[in-house]
C-alpha cells in the first residue's frame, strides 16, 4: 500500500480527499500545518506529498525548496488556488513535480498521480546511468550534466524537461507531449509552461539552439 502525506490546511477539504485517497487504497496521514508538515515529511518514507501552496507556519514553496535541499525525492503534487503561469513556474521550480489548481475533480487528481508513479517506477527500472549527447554527458544517478568538463546547474525542472529531450534524441515532441512527460498536465492551455523552461534549458546550455530546436507548429526537438 502506497504511504502518503497529505499537508492542507483547510479541514473540509482536507478530509474530503483524505477519505476518497483511502477508497482508492492508499496509506494517508493529513497534516494542516507546515512545519508539522515538513518535520513529516523529512524524517518519514513516503511514497507520496500532496502540498497546498498556502499553509500556516511553513509555505508549501519553502517545504518544496527545503526537501529537496535536504536531497529529498520524493514525487510532490502541489495543490493550491493561485493559477498564474508564474505561480506554476514558481511551485514547479521550488521543486514539486506536479501543479494542480483548485477547484479540481478528484479523478484528474488521481489521474496526475498514475502519470507521476509511472514516471518514478520507468526511472527506478532503468538500467542506464548515463547519456551523451554531442559534447554533453549526464550522470542520472547523480542528476549532474556535465559540457566540455564544466558541470552546468539545473532546477529540478530543468533537468527533467532535459532528459526527456535526450532520451528522445531526433524524435520531436509535442508541448502537449512534454507536459505531459515532464509535467503530468494534461492540458493545452498551460503549453507556455513548456515554452518558459525551454528557453531557461537553453540559456543554461549556453548556445542553447545548438541542442534543442523548434519545430514550427508543432514542439522542440533535441537534434544531433
Amino acid at each position: 500500500m502506497r504511504k502518503l502525506l497529505l499537508i492542507e490546511d483547510e479541514p473540509n477539504f482536507a478530509r474530503f480527499l483524505e477519505l476518497e485517497l483511502e477508497h482508492e487504497g492508499f496509506d494517508v496521514t493529513a497534516e494542516h500545518d507546515g512545519r508539522t508538515g515538513f518535520e513529516l515529511a523529512s524524517e518519514k518514507e513516503w511514497d507520496m506529498i500532496l502540498l497546498d501552496l498556502m499553509l500556516p507556519g511553513l509555505s508549501g514553496i519553502e517545504i518544496c525548496r527545503r526537501l529537496r535541499g535536504q536531497k529529498i525525492k520524493t514525487p510532490i503534487i502541489m495543490l493550491t488556488a493561485r493559477n498564474s503561469v508564474m505561480d506554476r513556474v514558481t511551485g514547479l521550480d521550488s521543486g514539486a513535480d506536479d501543479y494542480i489548481p483548485k477547484p479540481f475533480e478528484i479523478e484528474e487528481l488521481f489521474a496526475r498521480m498514475r502519470a507521476l508513479f509511472r514516471r518514478v517506477d520507468e526511472d527506478e527500472d532503468s538500467n542506464d546511468d548515463t547519456i551523451e549527447f554531442q559534447d554533453l554527458h549526464v550522470d542520472l544517478p547523480s542528476r549532474t550534466v556535465i559540457r566540455n568538463g564544466e558541470e552546468i546547474s539545473f532546477t529540478k525542472r530543468e533537468y527533467d524537461l532535459l532528459i526527456v529531450l535526450l532520451r528522445n534524441a531526433n524524435n520531436v515532441l509535442s508541448r502537449d507531449r512534454l507536459l505531459d512527460l515532464v509535467w503530468g498536465f494534461d492540458s493545452g492551455a498551460e503549453t507556455n509552461v513548456v515554452d518558459v523552461y525551454i528557453r531557461y534549458v537553453r540559456q543554461k546550455l549556453g548556445d542553447g539552439d545548438q541542442y534543442i530546436q523548434t519545430v514550427r507548429g508543432v514542439g522542440y526537438v533535441m537534434k544531433g
